[in-house]
């Protein structure tokens, strides 16, 4: 394996899909600019919905992403920052207040009133991924960002806290220990999609980002800068392959590379009237046949429909409708096929536009492509987090390397 000339440690984003495992490596200068230098890609065969249920098969693909993506960066991979995704990972917003004791707020303060956020019920099944403040109150001035140096009596913060199943979280560690690696941290998928994806001016006007997955849709909302609600919504790709082999009788394989090569979210009427056909192999070794183009296109429309009619439920009951000047931005490996933003529109009845990776160099050419929004993501989030010396979520009561390294000798 060459070695580059730069021998410091490379940042790795680990993206552990229902259908792929991703691997981007990628270098961060002193002003914190990113360099993608490395890529792997391998398919997943051990996750469903984003959560883990072989062991074995998960760690192979793991090692088969981490391989490719050493022989193209040249680096040898022990450390990561991986993303997390699946129905188990709640967000809800908290409310945090301590009495400053310097009559002046220190980052002392701001440590214990998020904590004093994080303050809340939460099971023993249950461990705070990230703690994310929205805004600070100093006395009774609130809208604050950064409230170190204001002199006052009192600080109080709005906080997204983002909650994830223990068992989940811990498998995943577990099978990148068992890759020969170390986590150091874990981040939510779609906070790490945001950074690779979002502007900063929609993040400030209002924007939903939805990551659309093999196995999920996570969604981040955004207003003023920061993070007002997140979800996931357990439909993803890999429903609408099962959709297709139903639906034409065809292999799951071959549904997928239907999907892949000939699939479109929604056709205009004129080609819902055409005869124009596909060739496709059969279940069962059959001969192959011919199925209409149409026929495709309406299985996937109906999917698509539910799927984004869920969505639009979701904000209708948050409240976002009309809320977000800068509409919907999709990404994510699912979010490639033709006409998508056209039926997400009218669906959502919303701007849309599709996400790619933006801001970095590099790898260019590979990695514009919205299958690479959470690895690319990930190496972003982290280079924020070295620029600050503070997780980009923000600082829970324990360390997060600590706090999973917990999770793993305590279970294993």
């Amino acid at each position: 394996m060459a070695q580059r000339k730069n021998s410091s440690l490379p940042i790795v984003g680990l993206d552990i899909g229902t259908t792929k495992v991703s691997v981007v490596v990628g270098e961060s200068d002193l002003n914190g600019e990113v360099e993608i230098i490395g890529v792997g890609n391998h398919p997943s065969h051990g996750l469903k919905r984003g959560v883990v249920v072989n062991i074995e098969k998960t760690v192979d693909s793991i090692q088969n992403a981490v391989e490719k993506a050493e022989h193209m960066s040249g680096h040898v991979i022990k450390e990561v920052i991986v993303g997390i995704a699946g129905g188990h990972i709640k967000g809800m917003n908290g409310h945090g207040m301590v009495t400053l004791r310097e009559k002046e707020v220190t980052s002392k303060d701001i440590e214990r009133v998020i904590e004093s956020a994080n303050a809340l019920l939460i099971p023993a099944e249950r461990e705070i991924i990230h703690a994310i403040p929205q805004e600070y109150t100093v006395d009774r001035e609130s809208g604050i960002n950064d409230p170190v140096g204001i002199h006052g009596l009192k600080l109080e913060a709005n906080v997204h806290i983002v909650t994830g199943d223990v068992t989940a979280a811990r498998n995943i560690i577990k099978c990148i220990e068992m890759s020969g690696m170390t986590s150091v941290d874990m981040v939510i998928e779609q906070i790490a999609s945001s950074e690779a994806v979002l502007t900063h001016d929609e993040r400030e006007i209002g924007v939903a980002m939805i990551d659309f997955g093999g196995g999920t849709c996570d969604i981040a909302v955004f207003m003023n800068g920061s993070v007002k609600y997140t979800e996931s919504i357990t439909l993803g790709g890999d429903h609408l392959d099962r959709d297709i082999a139903f639906g034409l009788s065809v292999p799951l394989p071959e549904a997928r590379r239907l999907k892949e090569n000939h699939g479109v979210a929604t056709a205009n009427p004129n080609e819902m009237i055409s005869d124009d056909r596909i060739e496709v192999k059969s279940a069962s070794g059959r001969e192959p046949k011919r199925i209409l183009k149409k026929d495709l296109t309406t299985i996937i429309q109906l999917r698509m429909e539910e799927i984004f009619t869920l969505i639009k439920k979701e904000f209708l009951e948050q409240g976002f409708i009309g809320m977000l000047p800068a509409g919907v931005v999709l990404t994510g490996g699912s979010s490639k096929m033709q006409e998508m933003a056209t039926l997400a529109e009218q669906v959502l009845d919303m701007p849309v536009r599709i996400g790619i990776p933006r801001d970095v160099s590099g790898l260019t050419d590979i990695i514009t492509d919205p299958i690479y929004s959470t690895g690319v993501g990930l190496i972003k989030y982290a280079s924020l987090n070295k620029e600050s010396g503070v997780p980009a979520g923000v600082l829970t009561q324990k360390n997060v390397f600590t706090r999973m390294k917990g999770w793993f000798n305590e279970f294993f």
